[in-house]
């Protein structure tokens, strides 16, 4: 006991727990040093200062003494005091010396039990156990006082025995709590079954999401490298097509100098001979010998009016003519290079083009998504072109727009634009035999030959290699129309300039398996 209160004297009387370095008041109380340190700070504001014990007014804030003892005291304390066991979770209500552990909670009794206390407490069935609790008042009716035992299916409410016989809930239909526990536990697992499967979809949403981001950045990285080693490839055809240029303007000025050096060489043996000229006639004019003068040949013939050599030359070699053919040749190289980037990497979104099931020939068989042509034989329709040809239902007559064709699968193929005016029979109904159609043939079974065709002109085209997947871009203002390989690098093809007259339709040509418009 005398232990005890021992301990008491030394608790601080601010925060209640033991001295934490002590200092003395000259009034004679002690405290930790942080704790009064706060509350004269909180007295500053006033002026005057207090004991927070016995409240002694100070004029002054007081100087802060250290008790050495009292603190030596205070840490023996703490060393020697023992070290309970940390309780956690609801404590029995009958161990009051020592916090116990509750392992079950009694609702008549309204209180909490450790193993010591169950095992003496009554085993009666109006005492019920649970599993501990703090909040035991509300397991019992408000009104009664008793237990909660049941449960009113019209009110959705717990109910005690009372309230079922005499109370509000009288001759309403009630059930067991734990009948009515399992028939809401059942309910529950059909919402938890929902629940489950809408958050399995929910995480097969955020999965896929996750993959197109993936793909996205994967696709970002790849765009990202083409763009890197396109502008590698540009500032190498630039500095090829300066260095061309410089060698030309080198060219032409040797050659121009080389001219110019001659015809002055020229002129300067001519000069020198007039030169001469003067001084003889000017010594004849001096002469007083009538005879002298009449005897030297007439020099009359210098004086007439000749072809000035080399005039023409030199305007020819003034080099303003060569320089606008040099910036004209830069400027259509320049333009080259912006329509090749602005193919390769297109902002907008490719044509939605659809092919015409009304007009393919009757040996071409389009898909349900209308976006195949295959090679095959169909009835025969006034409409339907006479041999392999498809063109889309729909047209456009304006703008720029770009589409994909997959023609990897055929050993012949055309493909193009064209005018929905175009014959349906005889020669002129082929793309490219006439001159309202323009298209690319690939030739598969001739050593990978491709050909640029209108108006029955084929262009041979210079490249041996396979064509898996071709792009064509068009630009009605502009009447171009091009032709791209998509391999990697992007390769160009040939480009088409014409005056486009009609709202241009895409065609598709094929013969052997398919052709797919892929976009």
């Amino acid at each position: 006991m005398a232990s005890v209160d021992l301990r008491d004297e030394l608790l601080c009387s601010i925060c209640l727990n033991t001295f934490t370095d002590p200092v003395t008041l000259r009034c004679g109380h002690n405290f930790c040093r942080v704790c009064i340190d706060q509350v004269l700070n909180t007295q500053d504001w006033f002026g005057v200062y207090s004991c927070p014990e016995c409240r002694a007014e100070f004029q002054e804030r007081p100087a802060l003494q250290r008790n050495i003892n009292l603190h030596n005291v205070a840490e023996h304390s703490l060393s020697t005091e023992p070290h309970q066991e940390k309780v956690t979770g609801i404590c029995c209500t009958y161990c009051i010396h020592s916090p116990v552990t509750a392992v079950k909670s009694c609702l008549m009794c309204e209180a909490s039990l450790c193993d010591n206390h169950l095992r003496v407490h009554t085993k009666s069935a109006e005492h019920v156990l649970t599993e501990p609790s703090t909040s035991l008042e509300n397991r019992k009716c408000s009104v009664h006082k008793k237990i909660l035992e049941y449960y009113c299916t019209k009110d959705a409410a717990c109910i005690c025995v009372s309230c079922s016989l005499a109370g509000e809930h009288r001759g309403h239909r009630v059930e067991m709590l734990d009948e009515a526990s399992e028939k809401k536990k059942e309910k529950l697992r059909n919402v938890l079954q929902k629940l489950t499967i809408k958050r399995e979809k929910t995480e097969e949403r955020v999965k896929n999401l996750e993959e197109h981001m993936r793909k996205t950045q994967e696709k970002a990285t790849r765009e990202g490298k083409r763009v890197a080693a396109l502008f590698i490839d540009i500032r190498g055809w630039l500095d090829d097509l300066e260095k061309k240029v410089q060698s030309d303007i080198a060219r032409q000025e040797e050659q121009m100098s080389l001219s110019l050096s001659d015809m002055i060489q020229k002129l300067e043996i001519k000069k020198d001979e007039l030169y001469r000229y003067i001084r003889h006639i000017e010594e004849l004019c001096n002469m007083t010998d009538p005879l002298t003068v009449l005897q030297e040949p007439d020099t009359g013939d210098l004086c007439e009016p000749e072809e000035e050599e080399g005039d023409e030359d030199i305007g020819g070699h003034d080099g303003g003519d060569q320089g606008g053919g040099l910036i004209l040749h830069i400027s259509h190289s320049l333009s080259d290079i912006i329509r090749d980037i602005n193919v390769a990497f297109y902002l907008q979104d490719p044509a939605d083009i659809f092919l015409d099931v009304n007009t393919a020939a009757n040996d071409i068989l389009i898909s349900d998504d209308l976006k195949t042509a295959s090679y095959t034989c169909l009835l025969k329709s006034a409409k339907r072109f006479q041999d392999f040809l498809v063109i889309s239902s729909s047209s456009f007559s304006s703008g720029r727009h770009y589409w994909d064709v997959e023609v990897s699968k055929s050993i012949w193929w055309k493909v193009g634009v064209g005018y929905s005016s175009m014959d349906r029979r005889g020669q002129q109904s082929y793309s490219g035999d006439n001159n309202k159609s323009w298209c690319l043939q690939g030739e598969l079974w001739n050593s990978n030959q491709y050909s640029a065709i209108h108006a029955s002109k084929v262009i041979r085209l210079p490249y041996n290699v396979f064509v898996t997947k071709v792009r064509i871009y068009v630009d009605y203002e502009a009447g171009q129309l091009s032709f791209y390989n998509l391999c990697d690098p992007i390769r160009h093809l040939h480009t088409f300039s014409a005056t486009f007259t009609e709202p241009l339709h895409a065609t598709l040509c094929v013969y052997e398996d398919c052709i797919r418009i892929t976009n």
